[in-house]
């Protein structure tokens, strides 16, 4: 006797592929967003300069435009990887200012460095420079999902702190555009699900006669 078909399974397996498909549409829709965000960006080093952001996150006329602003003093040193203008590749040295007694501060990008754990000599004081991110770690799944928290304003000093090169100019080519390729995951993924579950019905199946 030939054995049914799991329904509950089946149903399962074909809403689970639908939103696979629904996902993979979306991220093809904030592809068109993003390169939209990405032109405007290119355009913006070139247009007036603009008063600093405060919060999160950085909206796309902000993006890369000149501004300034005053760090009160250092409350600590972020160091991550960087280029300098030079093209050099070193360690860059993120201030984390405060900018009064109460407020969510600045992060401001203040140079790169050839070696790491310096301590860069820079206080504080007024900065010129242009409205970047702040580096992203955000998890892939988050950010796959939308579900990842903005990232905060950063400042990309255009002059070095004592000891540091200035970093690199931002560019457009620093903002990830990775949405094709997260959309493409989703519709593998719905291809291998549609796929492998009637393989596996049909292993169980067989398994079944095997027994019987």
């Amino acid at each position: 006797m030939k054995k049914p078909i799991p329904i509950i399974a089946t149903i399962v397996v074909l809403l689970a592929a639908a939103a696979m498909v629904t996902l993979g549409v979306w991220q093809l829709q904030r592809k068109g967003e993003k390169e939209a965000v990405l032109a405007l960006a290119a355009s913006n080093p070139s247009r007036p300069a603009v008063a600093f952001p405060t919060l999160p996150p950085v909206v796309p006329e902000m993006l890369f435009r000149q501004s300034s602003v005053h760090c009160l003093r250092v409350v600590s040193w972020i160091e991550e990887a960087g280029r300098a203008a030079d093209g050099s590749m070193g360690y860059r040295y993120i201030a984390n200012c405060a900018t009064g007694a109460e407020g969510p501060g600045v992060l401001v990008n203040m140079g790169v460095g050839g070696k790491p754990d310096l301590t860069p000599a820079w206080t504080g004081g007024q900065v010129d420079g242009w409205i970047s991110e702040e580096p992203d770690h955000r998890s892939l799944i988050a950010r796959i999902f939308g579900k990842a928290p903005p990232l905060r304003p950063m400042l990309i000093a255009k002059a070095g702190a004592p000891d540091l090169k200035p970093s690199a100019p931002p560019k457009v080519d620093d903002i990830p555009n990775n949405h094709l390729s997260y959309a493409v995951t989703w519709f593998v993924f719905a291809v291998l699900a549609l796929a492998i579950y009637p393989l596996a019905v049909r292993y169980r199946a067989r398994g079944s006669k095997a027994e019987g």
